[in-house]
């Protein structure tokens, strides 16, 4: 499982799907609540098919599970026990899987997703590395043993975050990538990328590094940096280019297919796209991929 995913990677590049939240939106699914796309693995898990479904028809190669928010103390708070969170943690991989998709990511949000606060995008919790990495062991395990194909390892906003992460991911026996949310050439806590990405080197279980929801011009950089310092492929999947402000989406957006053959020269082989990238501009990014483009 994961050295065939490891060899597609090698092979590559691969197309990642784009936001599984716009994709549910589009589709009129009200997303609200700290559990965010996670809810619908309890309430409609055929609405999760179907987003995942879009993508792959769209050329997605690897699609991301519904995953990234949820965790059984979150379930828990909405009232569900402890072994049903379990399960419902656990089948996000099979509904990627019911998609027909070729390779199944596990989505693993980092600390401040869970806490559903906005403080993904600040990091600086207040919590060791130790204190992460008991954090986020025993979802990771729970997914593991879901047969995913890799875990991805998104949208961590710090370094100490990340740390915790590569230790916990240690022993599981599936292949992960770490992917950083970035801002100014800097994580979002404000780490330079090259101490960010130093946190991946040498580490057996790691396929891949990059970045994901961050603008796309923040892109290119950030892949030559992690390509530099860690030697392993970078993964990239940013959002549209608009920013959240006030509630809703605003700016110009600008799909990742205008600069997907740069991210790929620059060492890039999982690319696709994240908040507000759909599968009509994952269509466009695979058609430029097929081509070599």
């Amino acid at each position: 499982m994961g050295g065939d995913f490891a060899a597609a990677l090698a092979a590559g590049p691969l197309v990642l799907d784009g936001g599984l939240s716009n994709q549910l939106a589009a589709a009129g699914h009200r997303l609200s609540g700290g559990l965010w796309t996670a809810r619908l693995l309890a309430e409609d898990p055929g609405a999760l098919v179907a987003a995942h479904r879009a993508y792959v028809a769209a050329g997605a190669q690897v699609v991301t599970t519904a995953s990234y928010q949820a965790s059984v103390e979150g379930f828990e708070r909405c009232g569900v026990g402890r072994a049903a969170a379990e399960r419902l943690l656990a089948s996000s991989v099979g509904l990627a899987r019911e998609a027909g998709a070729r390779w199944v990511a596990a989505s693993v949000g980092p600390y401040g997703a869970v806490l559903a606060d906005g403080s993904e995008y600040r990091g600086r919790y207040g919590l060791s590395v130790a204190e992460l990495e008991r954090f986020h062991r025993p979802r990771l395990e729970l997914l593991a043993a879901a047969g995913p194909d890799v875990l991805a390892l998104e949208t961590v906003p710090d370094a100490v975050e990340a740390e915790a992460l590569v230790r916990a991911v240690r022993g599981l026996g599936v292949p992960a990538w770490l992917s950083f949310t970035v801002a100014n050439g800097r994580t979002r806590a404000g780490q330079p990328l090259a101490e960010a990405f130093a946190v991946a080197a040498g580490v057996p279980e790691l396929v891949a590094v990059g970045v994901n929801c961050c603008a796309p011009g923040e892109v290119g950089g950030a892949v030559r940096t992690a390509v530099a310092v860690t030697g392993l492929p970078a993964v990239a999947y940013p959002n549209s280019g608009e920013r959240w402000v006030d509630g809703g989406w605003r700016g110009a957006a600008a799909g990742p297919a205008g600069f997907a053959a740069d991210w790929v020269a620059a060492g890039a082989r999982l690319v696709g796209g994240c908040c507000q990238v759909g599968p009509a501009e994952i269509g466009e990014l695979a058609a430029v991929l097929a081509t070599g483009g």
